[in-house]
């Protein structure tokens, strides 16, 4: 027999690529997901391959120092009978010259890009040939991945998903933003797998990163780290709270994840500017879809940091309600991160599922800000032990908020209600633009027996006391309309729940604040009132916020924070209730004209009205969406746009895929900044 000559080959990109789910991926090159079978033809010249003769192997390798025992390389010989348990090849048919062959990984592959080569011999002669490179990634779809998700609707949200939405605001005001995950789009998959070998550990032992590769708890811990840049590792987004932006892009700018990475490999991965919460965990989830974990991001609504670990966020106010002493604990009016689902088999059994990881920087894990993943379920048992950082996301759904109230004469008292910690904890909803309440997955329900339980084992009193129907009961109310741009009111509502009058004193205090809970300057302020409150009546104390007073102290962040104080003559109590209130920016209207099909024409009509009595200048519209355009689409209007004029403009799009597709639009000027809007499109697939 003459030797066997290998003339040519095909991975079949678009073909594996659609049955592995990459094919939105582009196909440039071979995509496949692990423990799933692959399709390589071969061609030989001159003759066919001869069963018995010829012996074909296949060598597989990844990372800079592949080994067989590191599980980086693999050497298999095409057999009739494979092992799942290590990487096969299977001869599927023979056509003449051509040979079909089925390659499949172990399901416990590690990821990243691999270099294959073909070993041909025949009659001890000879000859390998390189195949060229393909990229494994984990794969849900199969029930031996440690990723495995059962339900098809949810991994079509959250691997397949490259749009979503995520919830901001407050616990009082709750609304969402579109943000373009963007995870299959041109140059993201390279992106993260260079992210994966410029991290620490792998700069470190390149061999020992690579072989742990095939675990998601490994990977995760790297993305949490890697997505803040607070270590000097080259990370991808710099943290910045304080308002100023001017050097870079304002994190309430921001519309999606991939102009960010592309940003950050673009400039030789120097850390991009600005991130808060939300934009950290969007990068992050968006790395870990790319690479087939599914994942989403979660908001919690009045989120505690509690720096010294003890449970208890101790705030000081005087009693105009002005903050006393500054304070390292913070209460955020929302924290976002992301959940990324997979199992534990580091831990005992009962952990596997949505595991967090919180990529922001707050507090170092093992010397290093990232954290997780920890297991949503060891936060609601209170187990706080167990790999990784329980202890610090459990105070951040559960800690206690305490108010103080520093008298004239220094004395301080213990006000008898305190804010609830770790609310309306959220995610968008498989399938639908709605919000999914998850706050039952981290905590029992309130005064439950379960929840007594949890706490004694978290060694954690709880030193706030419920709703009491008894005495008086202080709460904020908003009018409607806290429209940026307008007037508008709050009211102390003061309730008798006694049966005698009652006698007492109400201060209301409104100060800009930011996300994070820090206090900004004053804009509004009532004198002492003292009222007489019949018994079982309702009394209301106004404070009305002029635009003219927080116009100019708001920051991007919209917020302003209400203090009411009650004293109560008769018993001496003092009673705090504290409200953010979102100040709401204008809808961005956005409209599309003609019927929307894969690879034609499309228009949309995008729209906006200044609610200001102020010109806005240097106004500009930014639009993007997966599979609707190519990058971002910019829009800059040359005039100012005057109050209460209307900006209205066309744009051309070209839809590349099929389906349900969003398209997003951001909103930037001097005045207004991170006005979001978007539309859902459904695009006609292309007639064949």
């Amino acid at each position: 027999f003459a030797d066997l000559v290998l003339e040519t080959w095909d991975l079949h990109c678009d073909r594996n690529g659609r049955e592995h789910r990459t094919a939105d991926m582009g196909c440039k090159e071979l995509v496949v997901r692990r423990g799933q079978p692959f399709t390589v033809t071969l061609r030989f010249s001159g003759r066919g391959y001869e069963e018995g003769v010829d012996k074909l192997s296949f060598n597989v390798e990844t990372g800079p120092c592949p080994s067989e025992t590191s599980g980086t390389s693999s050497h298999f010989v095409m057999t009739d009978c494979p092992e799942e348990s290590c990487w096969s090849a299977v001869m599927q048919q023979q056509d003449g010259e051509s040979l079909s062959v089925s390659l499949c990984s172990p399901p416990n592959a590690r990821v990243g890009r691999y270099s294959m080569t073909l070993a041909a011999c025949t009659d001890y002669q000879g000859s390998s040939y390189q195949l060229g490179d393909f990229v494994l990634l984990f794969n849900p779809w199969h029930p031996e991945d440690t990723v495995f998700m059962r339900d098809e609707n949810e991994r079509r949200e959250y691997v397949l998903s490259q749009h979503g939405l995520i919830y901001q605001g407050t616990s009082d005001y709750i609304f969402s933003i579109p943000w373009n995950f963007g995870q299959f789009e041109d140059d993201i998959l390279a992106i993260c797998l260079n992210m994966l070998d410029i991290n620490p550990k792998h700069l470190r032992d390149q061999n020992r990163d690579c072989s742990r590769r095939n675990d998601p708890v490994y990977i995760g811990r790297v993305v949490s780290a890697m997505v803040n840049c607070n270590d000097e590792d080259h990370g991808v987004l710099f943290g910045r709270w304080d308002n100023r932006y001017e050097d870079g892009m304002s994190p309430m700018a921001w519309i999606g994840s991939v102009d960010i990475l592309k940003r950050w490999k673009k400039f030789g991965c120097q850390p991009v500017k600005y991130g808060q919460c939300w934009v950290f965990a969007a990068v992050a989830c968006t790395v870990m879809r790319c690479l087939g974990i599914p994942s989403r991001v979660v908001t919690n609504y009045n989120s505690a940091h509690d720096t010294n670990a003890n449970l208890t966020i101790d705030r000081y106010i005087n009693e105009k309600g002005e903050q006393e002493r500054y304070s390292w604990d913070k209460i955020w009016n929302f924290h976002c991160w992301v959940e990324s689902w997979m199992a534990r088999p580091d831990l005992a059994a009962g952990y596997d599922g949505w595991q967090v990881l919180d990529p922001t920087p707050q507090e170092k894990s093992e010397g290093v800000y990232c954290c997780g993943p920890a297991p949503v379920k060891a936060i609601k048992e209170g187990d706080m032990l167990l790999k990784y950082d329980i202890p610090f996301i459990f105070a951040e759904v559960n800690a206690d908020v305490v108010y103080w109230v520093v008298q004239g004469d220094g004395m301080q008292k213990q006000s008898i209600r305190s804010s609830d910690v770790g609310k309306y904890i959220s995610t968008k909803s498989v399938g639908r633009d709605s919000r999914e309440d998850i706050t039952h997955n981290y905590k029992y329900p309130e005064g439950s027996e379960e929840e007594r339980a949890v706490f004694e084992k978290a060694e954690h009193q709880k030193k706030s006391v419920g709703e009491e129907d008894e005495g008086l009961h202080l709460r904020i109310k908003v009018s409607e309309g806290a429209n940026k741009g307008s007037d508008f009111d709050v009211f102390a509502v003061v309730n008798n729940n006694t049966d005698e009058e009652r006698v007492c004193r109400v201060t209301l205090c409104a100060r800009a604040t930011s996300h994070n809970g820090t206090l900004g300057p004053q804009c509004g302020l009532t004198d002492p009132v003292d009222i007489d409150i019949e018994p079982r009546a309702e009394k209301r104390v106004p404070l009305r916020i002029l635009y003219e007073e927080y116009g100019d102290k708001l920051t991007q962040d919209n917020l302003i924070k209400v203090v009411a104080l009650l004293k109560d003559h008769q018993t001496g109590d003092v009673i705090v209730a504290v409200r953010d209130i979102y100040v709401e920016n204008p809808q961005i209207k956005i409209r599309v004209l003609g019927e929307p099909m894969q690879n034609r024409k499309l228009v949309a009509e995008i729209s906006l009205v200044n609610p200001l009595a102020v010109p806005l200048n240097g106004c500009v519209f930014v639009v993007e969406g997966t599979g609707l355009t190519e990058g971002q689409l910019v829009k800059e209007l040359e005039e100012p746009l005057e109050p209460q004029a209307e900006a209205k403009f066309r744009m051309d799009l070209m839809p590349r895929l099929s389906g349900l597709q969003k398209l997003m639009v951001d909103f930037e000027s001097d005045q207004l900044t991170g006005v979001k809007g978007y539309r859902n499109v459904i695009i006609a697939p292309q007639p064949m």
